[in-house]
């Protein structure tokens, strides 16, 4: 407890982060709260895959409510929080273990296993959902259509197929 920066430190074991340390904070004399994770990743800045983690960080992001990432460029420190205006109004109990417990969870269960694999390979494994996204949307604005380019496609295959049979091989052809 820092009573004259009105901070709170606290930390949790996780399944994917030995010690996660957490950052409870008021600010603008109590009329803004935040909890955050400082130091979730390191070493960013000249990190090979830098512009895959930032991306994906963006995507979690974009996935959940209320968790946001937070990048220094100075040392490449990564931190993971939650925070809102309070103004005039009082945090409830429900409210404030919402954003805790919310915030372990996101990072812990869900970010960390996918930007640990982004660091290591380049890649998010939620992209490869892209195409299935991607058939999604499409069945939202032509409804039919898939059914009409899975018909297509198949037929197309038969058509090989044929081509395939009815072509002479190499057995067929006679030899001199």
């Amino acid at each position: 407890l820092e009573p004259k920066t009105h901070r709170i430190y606290t930390g949790v074991q996780g399944e994917n982060i030995d010690h996660l340390l957490i950052i409870i904070e008021l600010e603008e004399d109590g009329e803004f709260f935040s909890v955050y994770a400082p130091g979730v990743l390191s070493d960013v800045q000249n990190h090979v895959h830098k512009s895959a983690i930032l991306q994906t960080m963006l995507s979690i992001s974009w996935e959940t409510k209320m968790l946001q990432w937070e990048y220094d460029p100075s040392d490449g420190e990564i931190r993971a929080i939650i925070e809102f205006p309070l103004e005039d109004a009082e945090m409830t109990e429900r409210q404030f273990n919402r954003c805790l417990h919310g915030l372990v969870q996101l990072v812990d269960e869900m970010a960390m296993p996918r930007l640990r694999h982004v660091m290591e390979t380049g890649f998010d494994l939620d992209d490869e959902d892209e195409g299935e996204r991607l058939l999604l949307a499409l069945q939202a604005e032509a409804p039919g259509l898939l059914s009409v380019l899975e018909r297509a496609m198949e037929a197309r295959k038969q058509r090989g197929r044929q081509y395939m049979n009815d072509s002479p091989s190499d057995s067929d052809t006679v030899q001199e």
